[in-house]
């Protein structure tokens, strides 16, 4: 949404400091796409989708707008590495 400038988006995220919040979710989603740092990136993301979740619960607002992101982040990491959710199968 940042990167699509809607109008309802810029007006939330003027509230914060999105520069430092913008800042952060690049970084982590670098992390999350270099293989190497792909598990501290996707704990990094959830729990920063999950603090915009609270805020949003707080708030009373729709989670979607973090939720959906977190699902795609989940389903990425499962079809990148499924060991992350189902552990590895040692023989």
């Amino acid at each position: 949404m940042k990167f699509i400038h809607l109008p309802w988006s810029v007006a939330g995220l003027e509230k914060y400091n999105p520069s430092i919040l913008g800042l952060m979710e690049m970084i982590f989603v670098v992390l999350f796409a270099i293989p190497k740092t792909m598990k501290i990136g996707f704990i990094l993301l959830c729990c920063y989708f999950a603090g915009a979740m609270a805020t949003e619960l707080a708030k009373d607002a729709s989670m979607l707008n973090p939720g959906i992101p977190m699902v795609l982040i989940w389903i990425t990491a499962f079809l990148r590495d499924s060991a992350i959710f189902l552990g590895s199968a040692k023989s």
